[in-house]
């Protein structure tokens, strides 16, 4: 039997930016040849697709990482490094996907075929032609390429269903399942036969929709009791609710306070659970005795709730309450697509840096401050020039001055010292 998996975390990574590359034109009788280093290729980026064909997150228990392809480097006679390819990571429709950390929502895949780009690749450095002016006609630096930043994310499948079966283990469930759809669950007369959401589409009256069976909650889910607390995301999506109770009490148990025990798991897992609209499906009313425990819950519903007496082991009472649903169905709203700001995660990691002091002597440290090293060349003025512009612009500059550096004072960045210059 294949495992069903619902939640899950991976690592994913778009592609670095390729370097831009250093190079000059070189030709018989030419000796002068001017820069023609190329830029380098962007990186590919992480895009999640919703495919209809996957109804888990299995595949992801045995792929962890998902790193895009990176750019190529820019080279001579300016060629433009070529681009990595995009990643896209296949996901059941229904799927959320979330930062791992902070909670933070990046993607929620609702439709089948249904794209989103989450994570852009890096930026091609751009090559040492590029930099050329008529006052730096030989420039010999380039810059790198983008630096990625790798992500932990979660994956979250919630089932995408119109209507959603709750109840206890063993109630019918399943059986009513198979009975309105095409369904075929699998079932039997135990406690959690049902060990995975199953999906049915109902055709009634002209009008179709999908319907969940959602494993059997017990007292306690919300807690993490049982099996139910793992599958209570599946109806978060569901328009109508359809509570089973075993109305014959063949264990035991009262239906009534059944109702009440799994009205409360809902409303302690998430309070909309229980406000959505919902019917009463009284199962195994061929019974004997069953008809007793159906004018109990009438009585104690009331008007709010209607109760209908159904047996899905012989097909009894099965029309009019799909008949209602249906019909209820028509008057409500469609489902709300997910309006929550989706953000879009970024490089950041490459923009930051740290101004500290250890005794006389100022130190620029961080991915930023790599980045803004990394392009220049100590022996050539232009390189110097464009480097001092660079920290300028990035607020380095700014931020050794706010934390005391004064003209003449030593700065260290990576390996190479220098004098502050106001």
């Amino acid at each position: 039997m294949s495992m069903f998996v619902d939640v899950t975390t991976i690592r994913i990574k778009s592609g670095n930016g390729g370097d831009g590359a250093v190079s000059f034109h070189r030709e018989k009788y030419v000796q002068r040849g001017g820069p023609d280093g190329g830029d380098g290729g962007h990186g590919g980026s992480i895009v999640f697709l919703a495919d209809e064909g996957m109804r888990t997150l299995l595949d992801f228990r045995y792929e962890r990482k998902f790193f895009a392809q990176p750019g190529e480097n820019g080279s001579g006679s300016n060629r433009t490094g070529k681009n990595g390819e995009d990643l896209v990571i296949k996901v059941p429709p229904g799927t959320r996907v979330t930062l791992k950390d902070t909670g933070e929502l990046v993607a929620d895949l609702l439709h089948p075929g249904e794209r989103r780009v989450v994570l852009k690749g890096g930026r091609g450095g751009r090559g040492n032609a590029r930099f050329a002016t008529p006052t730096r006609q030989t420039p010999s630096f380039a810059q790198p390429g983008q630096r990625t930043q790798e992500y932990e994310v979660q994956l979250e499948l919630k089932s995408i269903a119109d209507v959603g079966l709750v109840g206890f283990p063993n109630v019918g469930k399943s059986t009513l399942l198979s009975v309105v759809s095409s369904a075929r669950p699998k079932i039997a007369d135990y406690h959690f036969t049902t060990l995975t959401p199953n999906l049915g589409v109902v055709r009634q009256d002209g009008y179709s929709f999908v319907m969940a069976d959602i494993p059997g909650i017990i007292e306690n889910a919300h807690e993490g009791v049982g099996l139910g607390i793992a599958f209570l995301r599946h109806i978060e999506r569901t328009r109508l609710l359809i509570h089973v109770v075993d109305a014959a009490g063949i264990e035991g148990r009262d239906p009534v306070e059944d109702y009440e025990l799994i009205r409360h798991e809902l409303v302690s897992y998430q309070p909309r659970l229980a406000a959505l609209p919902q019917v009463v499906a009284a199962n195994k009313t061929d019974i004997p005795g069953a008809q007793e425990n159906v004018d109990r819950l009438r009585a104690h519903l009331g008007d709010g709730v209607e109760v209908f007496p159904i047996s899905a082991a012989t097909r009894q009472g099965i029309e009019p309450l799909m008949h209602r649903v249906a019909a209820m169905l028509r008057e409500l709203p469609e489902p709300e697509e997910t309006e929550a700001e989706e953000v879009t995660l970024e490089h950041r990691l490459e923009q930051t840096y740290e101004v500290s002091k250890a005794g006389d002597i100022y130190l620029v440290e961080g991915p930023l401050a790599d980045r803004i090293l990394s392009s220049m060349n100590a022996d050539n003025r232009h390189s110097v020039s464009y480097f001092q512009t660079a920290l300028q612009k990035s607020g380095i500059i700014d931020a050794l001055r706010a934390a005391g550096a004064r003209d003449g004072d030593t700065v260290c960045m990576g390996d190479m010292e220098f004098d502050f210059v106001e």
